[in-house]
């Protein structure tokens, strides 16, 4: 989350008279995250999240998301629930930009996850698979393997000034995943949320309290899932996997549902990908980020970092704890 469009007083009272949902109290513009402008809302009734979609997210996906989380609080998974307006409408427009209100989840994101908030994220994430499996609409994962090239090009400058050499092993790992043909593996598909870090699921009271920012999910490999939480949850700082975190992750996800065998043979391909996929976008918003937005861009180099461990050591399933 974060501000990128500022909305005057004026804009965001008309916007909201369209809402039963009490009188306002507060705006705030939440810092977090990279890709829309995002708004807590307190009113009279409740706590909200307002967010604005910017130029980076395609309108035309927006449908997908608002069904996706009321699919999945239908199915009784904690996310945060589209609030219609009057209309029966939950997708309208603000200061130019499509908008959308929904529900505040109770909790907060642990930064520094141990072994049993891991096993409970494989757990809830199964439990989301599961609540998804009989959602139809379906999204193309536009950052899936056949982007990282196109988003690759023209930055291997960048990657040099950051780490020197860093393009000839950004290159070798295109290599080895185009070698492994990640898009043919015949692996279970269905809805992934593909971006489960750690400040995108809460805790409240030491229990994992549900997922929020839906807006990269799609229709992928289940198990690619997976791999982009062993990326984001279980390496320490210095770029070291850390397998008990990994292991706890897995077992806590086949309590729910029980991997394949040819999910876990893909497991290293996959998540040496999932690194990949997330240095080349930080790569990008390094540079790319306006100077003024409130949100600062991560670090590419911890996911460098990671990319080496992958190329050095996880070469097997039994690398990862799987």
């Amino acid at each position: 989350m974060a501000v990128y469009t500022k909305v005057s007083e004026t804009a965001l009272g008309a916007f909201l008279a369209d809402y039963d949902i009490g009188e306002l109290r507060s705006c705030t513009g939440i810092a977090e995250g990279i890709e829309n402008s995002n708004y807590l809302l307190e009113t009279t009734r409740d706590r909200y999240i307002l967010t604005l979609f910017e130029k980076r997210v395609n309108e035309a996906d927006l449908p997908f998301f608002i069904g996706l989380k009321r699919h999945l609080a239908a199915s009784g998974f904690s996310c945060p629930q589209p609030i219609e307006a009057t209309d029966g409408e939950c997708l309208r427009s603000l200061a130019e930009r499509p908008a959308v209100i929904v529900s505040f989840l109770d909790g907060k994101a642990i930064m520094s996850p141990g072994a049993d908030h891991c096993r409970q994220l494989g757990v809830a994430m199964a439990r989301m698979h599961a609540g998804l499996d009989d959602f139809h609409m379906q999204r193309k994962n536009d950052l899936g393997p056949d982007s990282w090239r196109n988003l690759w090009h023209g930055r291997a400058g960048t990657a040099n000034e950051l780490r020197a050499g860093l393009e000839s092993d950004i290159e070798a790992d295109l290599a080895s995943i185009d070698a492994a043909d990640l898009n043919n593996l015949n692996l279970p598909l269905g809805t992934i949320h593909a971006d489960l870090f750690p400040d995108n699921v809460f805790f409240d009271g030491g229990k994992l309290s549900g997922f929020i920012d839906f807006y990269f999910a799609c229709t992928d490999a289940l198990v690619y899932d997976i791999a982009i939480c062993l990326n984001a949850w279980c390496f320490n700082e210095r770029g070291i996997f850390e397998k008990d975190k990994g292991s706890a992750l897995i077992e806590g996800y086949e309590t729910v549902r029980q991997l394949e065998p040819a999910e876990r043979d893909a497991l290293p391909a996959l998540a040496r990908g999932a690194a990949l996929r997330f240095f080349l976008t930080r790569l990008i918003d390094w540079t790319d980020t306006p100077e003024d937005a409130l949100v600062k861009p991560k670090d590419p180099l911890e996911y460098a970092r990671k990319l080496d461990w992958h190329r050095s050591f996880g070469m097997m399933a039994s690398s990862y704890g799987a």
